[in-house]
């Protein structure tokens, strides 16, 4: 879990931030700008693009809700059960809902959506809506 919150950080905008003005700081240094003082030049520098920066992860499909409404748009067959799982979202673990609601269901929705249009070119292959139940029922059964 902490290596997790790390590389969320190392990953985030405020780090990145941070490491380009952290740079610039570098430059000013190399450049002779700054004298002794280099080294805290560096790390001010860092620490100001950081604080522009404001914190918090922003994600684009993070509410149930908004996926809901993809699923809506997409017009899944009833049998897949993607109404379901979303229903059965709230009363479960808050980490493995925002792995589900942010990666695993909108890749599987994804791939559904991807396969029924090759589906008309290469007839006999697996068949979506039976790819995209598996994938819900294996969702469904980690909550």
């Amino acid at each position: 879990m902490a290596i997790s919150r790390a590389l969320d950080y190392l990953e985030s905008p405020r780090n990145l931030v941070g490491c380009a003005a952290g740079a610039g700081g570098l430059g000013l240094y190399l450049a002779g700008l700054t004298g002794g003082w280099g080294p805290a030049v560096v790390a001010a520098m860092y620490a100001a693009g950081a604080l522009l920066v404001p914190w918090g992860p922003k994600r684009g499909t993070s509410e149930p809700a908004a996926l809901a409404e993809r699923v809506a748009a997409i017009g899944l067959p009833s049998s897949v059960g993607a109404e379901a799982l979303l229903a059965a979202l709230g009363a479960a673990d808050r980490e493995r809902v925002r792995r589900i609601v942010e990666w695993e269901l909108p890749v599987a929705l994804d791939g559904y959506v991807r396969a029924r249009c090759w589906e008309a070119l290469a007839p006999g292959g697996v068949d979506p809506v039976a790819a995209l139940k598996a994938e819900v029922d294996r969702m469904a059964a980690q909550l």
